[in-house]
């Protein structure tokens, strides 16, 4: 069985600070709900800080959590209310079908690989330099930076992950719809390709933090995308659904969520 559960956060408390600034504090903590084995778990997680006043912490389990630590340590206690909602998700992936369309939210982690980093590090460009001779050095993995690229990268990947985008409804394009249907953007040149697809970022940010004092800093950069998302292969949308979307899935990428669109029945 597999549960989708929404954990209130309180932002002013030290803990949630360390939190929701390091996502690899949040990973932990994360873990740490799980009642079974957790590396027998196949767990994803998003952060949600569209209010920073009251960030709430989206989590997919294949067991049901126990987020009692969380409530205690980085929730609202002794607040009024439903402090960490816990759901079935039978009931959702009962009504994935060809045709069913939803408004969708994910947090992702766009990357490339590329053999000509714009600004590489002295370690890329030493890579890159002492490939094996008469080969070709594998490309870098490498985080798409500029919103163009960001939503190049999604919109030219919905089709293998089992949904298109529909077409924006609106007379003129609203403000952040794009779409693609030309070739990927240069990442230091503007990108408006035309016609306007039901999806925007609504938030781009990039993260760096170490492991331990000894380990290399871990940066990568990710973007929020929201909108309106049509069904097309059912099977394949289900798998993205609960295995995720992209890399970086223990930092908070790669959960997709839904919600019915307005009007529709189901």
């Amino acid at each position: 069985m597999t549960y989708l559960s929404r954990i209130r956060i309180n932002p002013l408390r030290a803990h949630s600070r360390t939190l929701l600034a390091n996502p690899r504090a949040m990973h932990a903590a994360v873990t740490g709900g799980i009642t079974s084995t957790p590396q027998d778990e196949r767990i994803l997680w998003r952060l949600d800080a569209d209010n920073p006043h009251r960030p709430h912490l989206y989590v997919l389990t294949q067991s049901k959590p126990d987020w009692t630590h969380l409530i205690e340590s980085a929730g609202w206690p002794d607040a009024d209310g439903e402090h960490a909602a816990i759901r079935d998700y039978t009931p959702l992936l009962s009504q994935i079908a060809a045709g069913r369309e939803f408004a969708f939210r994910l947090t992702a982690s766009p990357i490339q690989n590329t053999h000509q980093p714009i600004k590489p590090t002295p370690a890329q460009a030493s890579h890159l330099a002492n490939g094996t001779p008469g080969t070709r050095p594998r490309g870098l993995r490498m985080g798409h930076r500029t919103a163009a690229s960001q939503l190049h990268w999604f919109l030219t990947r919905t089709e293998k992950w089992g949904f298109t985008i529909p077409a924006s409804r609106t007379d003129q394009p609203a403000p952040g719809l794009e779409t693609t249907t030309q070739p990927a953007p240069d990442e230091n040149q503007p990108w408006n390709p035309n016609p306007a697809r039901e999806v925007r970022i609504t938030e781009r940010r990039r993260h760096s933090f170490t492991k331990n004092s000894k380990s290399p800093r871990v940066t990568f950069h990710t973007a929020t995308f929201e909108g309106r998302l049509h069904v097309t292969d059912p099977a394949a949308f289900t798998d993205r659904l609960l295995s995720g979307i992209g890399p970086s899935k223990a930092y908070g990428c790669g959960l997709l969520t839904l919600a019915p669109l307005t009007g529709q029945k189901g």
